[in-house]
């Protein structure tokens, strides 16, 4: 499909910068099958689902991937570099993109967190062992498994998605508000941002209204950040994410859809996962590892039936997801009525809530 069919204007004061206060405070758009919309708070959640309905949150906890250094190559003069972490290859590597990648080779020696308290050195080294396509490469660290994961957190920062970066530094709030209140598997690089409005009070909603509570983990790449640059979605190339799906969990929600519940995804990441180990009757399996599943219109779903989501980027792979489940058309009326609403959007700003729409047989 043609990627500017999923283009719109959205004015810049649409965008938060900030959560809304308390978390479960944001509005929420509810979109039904027939294009139908009602004007929601996140708040209402209870209220809009039935009991034995099961609710599948993405459990991965943001790490602080952002690392800003200097490259060092032999006598030559020191350069800085930018690093966002993305995908943990092996203890001590990591896959990570690069600004500006030219100036990288193999072999290269980087240096972050110069002053610090990260080794005995002071610093986190790494070398550079590959550069790939699109400002993308391989480090080898010289710290490996826990020791590693503690530089990290001792010299990285929280990436924020650019649409915020760009408008104001990231902070030390950012560590507490770019975090969901169940993260607990260390390994993402941006937040699954649905989840961001939940509460202990709005669980307790949950609870009381008989809706159960699942958790997958999908470790968030930066790559839900880049642009689509091609003119088709055929031509766009996603980024690996490495994800699982327990035996419980699987077995957990494969009882929920038999006994009639539907299966109510917080936020694409979730979905993704949760599509990529469904078989094609619906049942999901116990999985575990990477996928780069891509979800355009004409996508028939087998695994979710309702989809708790922010609001997303023009020409984005998420907004394209959004408009196979429930229909390009609708998205884009909906997305309209939530800009001239006032909605807030992206990763700090509203939600929304899609019930699935299933294309003509």
């Amino acid at each position: 499909m043609r990627v500017d069919l999923f283009d719109f204007h959205l004015p810049d004061d649409n965008i938060a910068l900030r959560p809304a206060v308390p978390r479960d405070a944001a509005r929420m758009l509810v979109v039904h099958p027939d294009g139908r919309r009602e004007d929601k708070g996140v708040l209402d959640l209870p209220g809009l689902l039935n009991p034995g309905d099961a609710l599948v949150f993405n459990d991965t906890r943001v790490i602080p991937a952002q690392l800003e250094g200097i490259r060092r190559r032999g006598a030559d003069i020191e350069t800085p570099v930018s690093l966002t972490l993305h995908m943990r290859i092996a203890p001590d590597r990591w896959m990570a993109f690069a600004r500006p990648a030219r100036r990288l080779k193999a072999g290269d020696r980087l240096r972050f967190g110069e002053g610090g308290n990260v080794c005995q050195l002071g610093v986190l080294e790494a070398s550079v062992v590959a550069r790939g396509e699109a400002g993308e490469v391989e480090l080898a660290f010289d710290l490996a498994g826990p020791a590693l994961d503690e530089a990290i957190l001792a010299v990285g920062h929280i990436p924020l998605p650019p649409y915020i970066a760009s408008k104001r530094p990231e902070d030390q709030q950012d560590r507490q508000d770019y975090q969901t209140m169940y993260a607990r598997e260390d390994g993402a690089v941006a937040a699954p941002t649905a989840g961001l409005h939940f509460t202990d009070r709005l669980f307790a909603g949950l609870d009381a209204a008989g809706i159960e509570r699942h958790f997958v983990t999908l470790h968030v790449g930066a790559g839900t950040f880049l642009p689509v640059k091609a003119e088709d979605t055929a031509d766009h190339r996603m980024h690996h994410e490495i994800g699982q799906v327990t035996a419980e969990t699987a077995a957990a929600l494969n009882a929920v859809r038999a006994r009639g519940g539907r299966i109510v995804s917080v936020g694409t990441t979730s979905l993704r996962l949760l599509e990529s180990a469904a078989r094609p009757d619906g049942m999901i399996e116990p999985w575990s590892g990477a996928t780069d599943i891509f979800i355009t219109p004409g996508y028939r779903f087998r695994a979710v039936d309702v989809l708790m989501t922010n609001f997303h980027l023009p020409r984005s792979t998420l907004f394209m997801l959004v408009s196979a489940f429930s229909g390009l058309e609708t998205m884009r009326s909906a997305y309209d009525h939530a800009i001239k609403s006032g909605y807030r959007f992206y990763s700090y700003g509203d939600s929304s809530l899609l019930f699935r729409k299933d294309p003509d047989v």
